[in-house]
This record gives structure tokens, C-alpha cells and sequence, in this order.
């Protein structure tokens, strides 16, 4: 039987639809809205799309947005300068820096600089300190924060499951790892130098894909009825997306699938949304 379609589009719809009426308790008590302030570094253009859907919908969600541009030649005195700004803004509730970065700029110092209260991505080292102490933050990076949410919403046994995560980067490895820790999975991470990796996730009662490596995990790699959440969002040379899970072989194996794109995608931008509200309900007293 076909695996179940988790659709990622219509949960992320779901979390937003829920978002106006705290957005406005949060405007009542404080006399203006969550503030989500986005700063642009540099010339790429997947970037500036990013940037571009989550300002429309911070729009549609009544989230102020304030974004900052800077060209690619920017200083770092430069780009600390306006982190320190949106830092002392009472009106702003979340930092979100659009990464990459130039070379110039030092992603982790970037990272660290952005004030702990408003690390809407998670990735300041107090927030990534406290998910490792604790399974919990103030603030969990969107990502797999996303992935936990899919799983959950969609009734997905994670206590007692072998979970493998494929990928073991920062940014999404390591904290959807620790997330699936916290709810006591069995859990196992691999990489490139994972010995006899099909074997590996094979195993899987979870198979979280995080590699960027398109169509990577074929149907062989995958335990039947497993559920398997691919991270990814690959563009091939004809200009087409996909995942880092070989779709259409995978579906014919797993219990349930996520697409690419429409799967954790949505949920990212969902998440984000959701840690500047929670951000600003703790400022307003709310939370």
C-alpha cells in the first residue's frame, strides 16, 4: 500500500490560521504586535525569496516586519552594528539573520551576537546549550522544530522508536536529534562516513533525511511502514526541486512521507511565526 501523504502545506496552514488572535492579545497588552525583525546580507537569490515569503507571511498573520538589507561588500563593524539595533528595538521580538552570509562575516560570532530573547532561529549557543541540557529551549531552530510538529500532529509513536537522523549539521541534525531524544526515541545519527548507511536507516522506525543530496534515500533504504521525513530541497539541473528521499521509490515502502517541496518546508516558515508570537506573549507577561 502507498505511504500516507504527511501534507505539510495544510498543518503549516493550520499552526498560521491560529496565530491572529494571540497575535492580537499580545497588541493589547502591549499597545503594538509582535515585531519579527529579518536582516538580508549579500546578493543571493534563494535568499531573497526566503526573505520574501516570510515578510508576507508575517503580514498575513499581523506579525510586524522589519527588514534590514545590506550589500554583499558589507563590513562586519557594519552588520554587528544593526544586530545591536534590532537587539535594543522594543518593538522587535525575533532576529532573524538570513543565512548564508558573505565571507567576510562570521556566521557563528553573527549567531552569538543576536540577543538569546529574540533567537527566533535557535541557534544562539545559550538556546543550543539549553535544548542539549534540557530537550527544550526558549527558542528551537524552525526546522526541527517543524519535524517534531509533523510527527506529532500526525499521531507518530516517537517514545520507544528507533529513530535515525540522516545529516548531522547544526542547523538541522544535531537539535532534530536532541528533539527526538527528549521524547525518548532510541536514536541513531549518520553521515557520510556512516558505515553501510542503508543498513543503518534500515532500522528506522523515523528516518529524518537532512543531507542535501537529492533523491539520496531510495525505497531498499527503507524499513516498510516507517515513517520518513525528508528535510531536504534539492534543485536539479532542469530547474525542478526534490528532496533528499527518492519519492515516488519511497512511497511504495513507508507508512507515511513527507513531499519536497510541501512537506517541512512549510512547517519552517510556520515555526518561525510561531517563536516570534511565543517570544513576544513572554515580553507582554502572556506566557
Amino acid at each position: 500500500m502507498p505511504a500516507e501523504i504527511i501534507d505539510g502545506k495544510a498543518i503549516a496552514q493550520e499552526i498560521r490560521e491560529s496565530l491572529p488572535a494571540r497575535v492580537a492579545k499580545v497588541e493589547e497588552k502591549l499597545g503594538f504586535p509582535p515585531g519579527l525583525g529579518v536582516m538580508l546580507v549579500g546578493d543571493d537569490p534563494a535568499s531573497a525569496t526566503y526573505v520574501g515569503m516570510k515578510e508576507k507571511a508575517c503580514a498575513k498573520a499581523g506579525i510586524h516586519s522589519r527588514q534590514v538589507t545590506l550589500g554583499a561588500q558589507v563590513t562586519p563593524e557594519e552588520v554587528f552594528g544593526h544586530i545591536d539595533d534590532l537587539n535594543n528595538d522594543e518593538r522587535i521580538h525575533g532576529i532573524l539573520i538570513q543565512q548564508p552570509l558573505p565571507p567576510q562575516i562570521d556566521t557563528e560570532a553573527v549567531c552569538a551576537a543576536t540577543s538569546p530573547e529574540k533567537d527566533v532561529d535557535g541557534f544562539h549557543p545559550h538556546n543550543l546549550g539549553e535544548l542539549l541540557r534540557a530537550g527544550t529551549a526558549p527558542f528551537i531552530a524552525c526546522t526541527p522544530r517543524g519535524v517534531i510538529e509533523l510527527l506529532e500532529r500526525t499521531d507518530t509513536p516517537i517514545k520507544g522508536a528507533k529513530a535515525v537522523v540522516l545529516g548531522r549539521s547544526n542547523i538541522v541534525g544535531k537539535p532534530a536529534a536532541l528533539l527526538l531524544l527528549a521524547r525518548h526515541a532510541t536514536l541513531t545519527i549518520c553521515h557520510s562516513r556512516t558505515e553501510d548507511l542503508p543498513a543503518v536507516c534500515r532500522e528506522a522506525d523515523i528516518l529524518v533525511a537532512a543531507v542535501g543530496r537529492p533523491k539520496m534515500v531510495k525505497g531498499d533504504w527503507v524499513k516498510p511502514g516507517a515513517t520518513v521525513i525528508d528535510v531536504g530541497t534539492n534543485r536539479l539541473d532542469d530547474g525542478t526541486l526534490c528532496g533528499d528521499v527518492d519519492f515516488d521509490d519511497v512511497a511504495e515502502v513507508a507508512g507515511k512521507l513527507t513531499p519536497s517541496p510541501g512537506g517541512v518546508g512549510p512547517m519552517t516558515i510556520a515555526m518561525l511565526l510561531v517563536n516570534t508570537v511565543e517570544s513576544a506573549e513572554r515580553r507582554a507577561g502572556l506566557a
